[in-house]
């Protein structure tokens, strides 16, 4: 058997989007994933299913897999042919035991590449507004373990001279040794006023940080209940944070939300709340099908060139359809005879995307804005398919047929309620529950409450904001026993998004108040 292949791959320091383009292509190839604690799991969920996921993760006095296991794992899988990636926490050349691996595949005679992976040092300090270098305040960066015990006189940390040799510090794996540590470099020569700062969980949306001197940093600590991982820094550079703190001061930034959404379109919604800050749970609670019987939309598609109008209500139909119109034989062609509609600005996006622009896209994204806007135009005697989900609302049909169309109602896809997976349960029931939880339909809510079961679906959002799309989606929230607190103008993500930063920065200048007792 041809032996496989080795990618000892960086991860980067834990906000999935700062892997680097050509580890995320490597991941893509895998056959087998040997992954980190440090490694964040959503790089993961677009890895196909037959991939094979090991987790040998390794955390201060609890190491899942020891290391020389690792490195006989590595050799296994590749000797058995398969492309194995092995993805690290930050850098694996930088305090990740990359060198071990890679020395181990060497001498196995393991073909094996190593990509490089923004490192901790410089990314957790970013995040936290804190250059590690700045012109005329430091002119070098030093890295240090803080697993060694500094305690021990054969310790490879040369205490003495670090003090002094450079303005900045950085230690990996310390906070266990914080007190010894800070005690070290100040019997070292370091003024005990000096600037040093604690981050946990940086780049992540639950990042903490707290600051101080190295005289006081590990009370603050302490005070303040920080554990690992973090990351310390000591130097001048922590003054700059006070003016610098971009990422703790986004807008959602503290906020845990809750997004219930299509498997296959959270993301969207993600993406946008992720970019605000926010610590975003995403749960799918519906899975997009095609129809058990194709033949009625195959039966339509052929009657294209004597359709007046194609009306697809959501971005699923756009897709939906253009799939099936291309299983076919056919493209956007086919619709060159028909004026097409669709429901708002997002399936507008898809429309556009498959290479048609709507003719109408009504100025309310719903299904009554639509229809209204149809008759508007005048569909009296016109012949209309509409292409939807199974058991979608009766509103357009029944509006367009009152006005004179002919209507041809389809089934282009379906949803049906997925199971949840012990990683959503974890997510789900964590103890520090959700600020917002966000509902794009009716579906959503139905099915998390099928999913959780109503006392648990209850408990869970008890103290969370309810956000729902449009009023449609309100009314299922409010059957299901939810107060809707959220409810943009427009029923679209952007706006969804919009108003829950507007929510959130209303209540954090409330909160504010309150603290100043500027309110009653």
């Amino acid at each position: 058997m041809t032996t496989g292949k080795v990618y000892l791959v960086g991860a980067g320091p834990g906000d999935p989007e700062l892997i680097t383009v050509k580890g995320r292509r490597r991941l893509a190839e895998a056959d087998v994933v040997v992954y980190d604690y440090l490694a964040n799991p959503a790089l993961l969920d677009t890895l196909a299913l037959e991939v094979e996921c090991i987790y040998v993760g390794k955390r201060h006095g609890n190491h899942h897999l020891p290391q020389d296991q690792i490195n006989q794992l590595l050799i296994d899988k590749a000797r058995e042919g398969a492309v194995v990636v092995r993805l690290k926490g930050g850098d694996p050349f930088i305090f990740g035991r990359g060198g071990e691996e890679a020395t181990a595949l060497a001498e196995s005679g393991v073909p094996f590449e190593v990509i490089p992976g923004i490192t901790a040092a410089t990314a957790v300090t970013a995040y936290a507004g804190i250059p590690l270098t700045h012109r005329g305040v430091n002119a070098s960066v030093t890295f240090v373990t803080g697993s060694e015990d500094p305690e021990r006189e054969e310790t490879m940390i040369r205490w003495k001279e670090l003090g002094r040799a450079s303005e900045t510090l950085v230690f990996f794996m310390g906070m266990r040794s914080l007190p010894v540590i800070t005690r070290r470099l100040i019997e070292g020569g370091r003024a005990a006023d000096t600037p040093a700062a604690v981050i946990r969980w940086g780049t992540h949306p639950c990042q903490q940080t707290v600051t101080g001197t190295l005289e006081n940093l590990a009370t603050h600590v302490a005070e303040a209940g920080i554990r690992p991982p973090a990351l310390i820094v000591v130097g001048d550079v922590v003054r700059f944070r006070e003016q610098i703190n971009w990422f703790e001061s986004l807008p959602l930034f503290g906020r845990r939300i809750l997004v219930t959404r299509a498997a296959s379109q959270k993301g969207t919604l993600v993406r946008a709340l992720a970019d605000l800050g926010a610590e975003v749970v995403g749960v799918p609670t519906i899975r997009i099908v095609d129809p058990q019987d194709f033949a009625p939309l195959d039966d339509a598609i052929g009657a294209l060139e004597r359709m007046d109008w194609v009306v697809l209500t959501s971005k699923n139909g756009v897709e939906h359809f253009f799939r099936r119109l291309n299983a076919l034989g056919k493209d956007s062609r086919a619709l060159a005879g028909c004026q097409v509609a669709v429901v708002g600005r997002e399936t507008a996006k898809a429309l556009e995307a498959a290479g048609v622009k709507a003719d109408l896209v009504p100025e309310h994204s719903h299904a009554e804005g639509l229809a209204e806007a149809m008759v508007a135009r005048g569909v009296a005697g016109k012949q209309v398919l509409l292409a939807q989900a199974e058991q979608a609302r009766a509103v357009l049909p029944e509006t367009l047929s009152a006005g004179g169309a002919a209507v041809t109602a389809v089934t282009v896809y379906r949803t049906v309620c997925p199971e949840a997976d012990d990683t959503t349960m974890a997510a789900l029931t964590d103890p520090r529950g959700f600020d917002y939880v966000t509902f794009t339909s009716g579906s959503t809510v139905r099915n998390l409450n099928r999913i959780l079961g109503n006392d648990r679906f209850h408990a869970i959002l008890k103290g969370a904001r309810v956000a729902a799309i449009g009023p449609v989606t309100g009314d299922a929230a409010g059957k299901a026993g939810l107060s809707v607190d959220l409810m943009p103008d427009n029923p679209d993500i952007p706006s969804l998004v919009a108003t829950i930063r507007e929510d959130a920065a209303t209540r954090r200048r409330t909160d504010a108040q309150h603290a100043r007792g500027e309110t009653r």
